[in-house]
């Protein structure tokens, strides 16, 4: 069975809850969407091979075509190993929605986020998931001062997701180095299996 979505011109994350509703109502073998922005080209590439789905996707005229296989040898060949957490840790997700720290002298607020940022590792394996969004979605691309920092907390097991269509407003989607793209439907489920949601 060939499914396919016609997702251009929908706002995030709509094309993303259009193909996660057609993977979890039918499963169908073969899935294809039509977007016509690199956001979410990028969120529905991550959600198909999170499903375990084949993925490739092509450039057509003003869209692009993702498209999704399912392959028993992909499933078992393309399982992500995933650093666990010891059992019973609490799951924390931080959600970075400035790239400054409070309000009054912006100076001061960027080297207080460059320091609290510095400072997450110490909650160990308790921070599950770092979530930016907004402004805040400037520590993760190129450049960055806290960017050594980040990659450093996703290679010791925590996750770290970019609003895309954040990335996209400021147009620097082309310049994220760290995580992965995400959309509101992506931060609505984290929140809800978080233990601890902190905003910043």
């Amino acid at each position: 069975m060939i499914k396919e979505i016609d997702a251009k011109g929908l706002a995030c994350p709509a094309p993303v809850i259009q193909t996660k509703n057609a993977v979890e109502n039918n499963r169908p073998a073969i899935i294809r969407v039509i977007i016509d922005n690199e956001a979410a080209k990028q969120n529905i590439l991550r959600f198909l091979e999170s499903a375990k789905y084949n993925t490739s996707c092509e450039n057509k005229e003003e869209c692009f075509v993702v498209t999704g296989k399912t392959s028993k040898k992909y499933e078992k060949e393309h399982t992500p190993e995933i650093k666990k957490p010891p059992e019973n840790t609490r799951k924390i997700m931080v959600m970075v929605s400035s790239d400054r720290l409070g309000t009054g002298d912006d100076n001061l607020g960027f080297k207080l986020m460059e320091n609290y940022i510095k400072t997450l590792k110490e909650m160990g394996h308790e921070l599950w998931r770092l979530i930016f969004v907004n402004s805040g979605v400037k520590l993760a691309i190129k450049d960055s001062t806290v960017l050594n920092d980040l990659k450093n907390l996703k290679n010791n097991g925590c996750s770290i997701l970019v609003c895309g269509t954040c990335l996209s407003h400021f147009n620097i989607l082309d310049k994220k180095e760290v995580g992965e793209i995400t959309n509101m439907l992506d931060i609505v489920t984290s929140m809800q299996l978080a233990d601890t949601v902190i905003n910043i």
